[in-house]
């Protein structure tokens, strides 16, 4: 049975200088990950830049990724593609490679087009097809096309379709989605910014940028709250919030895989078009590290 709570970092996918893929980074930072406390993984998100792979680099992803994670831990793949077949492919194929669960990015290139009855015969067809589980994946800020509780609750019914990671910030269709929706059925926060408040509103978890980088602090604070220990788990999240804000929306993913480098762990370099953080940004960004408490002055 597939247990869906917790913490679950999106995994960036490392590259060597020359924009490979750098399967040895992969290692070395799934080693630290799973010993954590981390529910599982995410690949092939937004993090993961995605977008910038090839399919055969998506399923050779998945496949290593799959030997490195624990069989106790949940392993769930990004398959979302602008197409319903494209994404039901990459779903079937990543079920074979081990995958406990897929996880679905609205298609959005045509945007104006991706109405409630698109969305819904989109995710209906995938999860008919899928012999895993499918998650929603909503995430306005990077695709222009938000579903609505309304859609997100009529997906729910699905019986393949259980659950939903939502990125964007509305904590108000949030709070609607999980005051009707199926008991089953779980949400998840898809950012660091109102981990606490969703999980105060009954959200299972958090499919987070933030526990990639301090996944013990993230799960920390997971914790905390499911102990009732409200104080710390409001401290964590305060302070984590730069840290946070400066790996998603002010920087993304190059200050994401620049965080991990200054902490010790093999961020890697983003693959083009993304570009590394500039030296300005890089100091910045470990002046924010340094004021969480992550980063020592003197290292920094």
């Amino acid at each position: 049975m597939l247990r869906l709570e917790g913490i679950l970092p999106p995994i960036p996918t490392p590259f060597t200088n020359d924009g490979d893929l750098d399967f040895a980074a992969l290692r070395e930072n799934m080693s630290w990950w799973v010993t954590t406390g981390l529910s599982g993984v995410v690949v092939l998100g937004s993090n993961g830049e995605y977008v910038a792979l090839r399919e055969r680099e998506k399923l050779e992803v998945i496949r290593r990724t799959r030997e490195l994670v624990p069989a106790e831990l949940c392993l769930i793949a990004g398959t979302g593609a602008e197409s319903t077949r494209e994404t039901i492919e990459l779903s079937q194929a990543a079920a074979g490679l081990g995958a406990d669960a897929v996880i679905v990015v609205t298609p959005h290139y045509y945007r104006s087009r991706m109405d409630a009855a698109s969305l819904i015969a989109h995710y209906r067809t995938v999860a008919d097809a899928c012999s895993v589980p499918v998650l929603l994946y909503n995430v306005p800020a990077n695709t222009g096309v938000d579903m609505t509780p309304d859609t997100v609750l009529a997906l729910s019914e699905h019986p393949n379709i259980v659950g939903v990671k939502d990125s964007s910030g509305n904590i108000p269709s949030l709070t609607e989605v999980l005051r009707r929706k199926p008991e089953n059925f779980a949400v998840f926060a898809g950012s660091a910014s109102f981990l606490l408040p969703a999980l105060a509103l009954g959200a299972v978890g958090g499919i987070v940028a933030l526990a990639n980088v301090v996944p013990v602090e993230t799960v920390a604070l997971y914790g905390a709250f499911q102990r009732g220990d409200l104080a710390t788990a409001r401290a964590l999240q305060l302070r984590l919030l730069p840290v946070n804000a400066a790996i998603t929306a002010r920087w993304g993913v190059p200050a994401l895989k620049a965080a991990m480098t200054f902490l010790g762990h093999p961020g890697t370099t983003p693959r083009l078009p993304l570009l590394p953080l500039g030296d300005p940004e890089r100091q910045q960004l470990k002046q924010i590290l340094t004021t969480a408490g992550l980063l020592d002055a003197v290292r920094a």
